[in-house]
């Protein structure tokens, strides 16, 4: 079992940066493959990043390619997500998840624990 608490959302405006950290507590943090995924208003919640246990292996949305860049650190049980030039578009409350499988994983129902989310919104 592992708990997720994400934070570091916020209000920023366009072209700004953010970084969005995910605490874990519990067991075995450096087993798991981490993801960040995002929900706006009436949409589904939609992959962002992931990155394996070891954080040798990442993947990104093509929609933040370039921009995010997920990183782990293990011996602090937190994984990260660097946001630079902002787009409205990115407004969405930002999930954590974690899973036990091997490997690079973009489907929500393949992890196991989720966060409560942060909200991010981008001004135009």
């Amino acid at each position: 079992q592992v708990q997720l608490v994400e934070s570091g959302g916020g209000l920023v405006q366009a072209g700004d940066s953010l970084r969005l950290s995910c605490a874990a507590s519990g067991r075995a943090f450096s087993q798991y493959t981490m993801g960040w995924f995002r929900q706006a208003p009436g949409k589904e919640r939609d992959f962002v990043a992931s990155i394996t246990w070891s954080g040798g292996s990442t993947d990104y949305a093509d929609s933040v390619k370039g921009r995010f860049t997920i990183s782990r650190d293990n011996a602090k049980n937190t994984v990260y997500l660097q946001m630079n030039s902002l787009k409205p578009e990115d407004t969405a409350i930002y999930y954590c998840a974690a899973t036990r499988k091997l490997g690079i994983w973009r489907r929500p129902l393949d992890y196991d624990y989720w966060g409560q989310g942060t909200q991010v919104t981008v001004s135009s």
